[in-house]
């Protein structure tokens, strides 16, 4: 029987996962070189490449899925989008509320408005947290939402801050597909 047919004794060639840049042994199914970013499949070198800017529908999915994920960084866009979208949900809300009566039940806001700003309540803490990761602040600086207009500017001109390049203390670089190095203090 040919060895091709699976007779014993016979070793199968896994595909070699060494980098043809500079030479690292990356795990098996690892489509980027975890050192020098270079490309493993097309071995074309991507370090420096950023990822298309998130769109407003996958902000509000990411938002969703990491419902309460505080750890891990987001970027300016995925921040800036979840921002428009509780905003523009809020406004139609209202709408609605007001159409249908129920306006006002709780004090200014409608009952689908409460509704609403309850189930997205957690999901926006998490990625304010997320949001300051990237600019490598910790989670605890949202409490400045209670230094009423200090605190809030404070809060925008570092949500509006271009985050980190490469990973720091809390993550990978959310803009880059090969920032899974290992993050290294200076």
């Amino acid at each position: 029987m040919p060895p091709e047919a699976g007779s014993c004794g016979v070793v199968y060639r896994v595909p070699d996962m060494k980098c043809s840049t500079c030479g690292r042994d990356n795990p098996e199914n690892a489509q980027f070189c975890g050192v020098c970013g270079t490309n493993l499949i097309s071995g074309e070198v991507s370090v420096g490449t950023e990822l298309p800017m998130v769109g407003f529908g996958e902000a509000i999915s990411r938002g969703f899925r990491n419902y309460a994920t505080f750890s891990g960084r987001a970027t300016r866009a995925e921040n800036w989008w979840w921002a428009l979208f509780t905003v523009l949900a809020g406004i139609m809300l209202a709408v609605v509320d007001t159409v249908t009566g129920t306006m006002g039940m709780f004090g200014d806001s409608g009952l689908l408005g409460q509704l609403f700003e309850l189930a997205v309540l957690v999901p926006s803490l998490a990625l304010g947290a997320r949001r300051l990761h990237d600019i490598n602040r910790t989670g605890w600086w949202l409490l400045l939402l209670f230094v009423l207009v200090i605190g809030w500017i404070v809060l925008i001109v570092w949500a509006i801050k271009q985050g980190d390049k490469g990973p720091n203390k809390y993550g990978p670089d959310p803009r880059h597909a090969t920032s899974q190095q290992p993050y290294k203090p200076q």
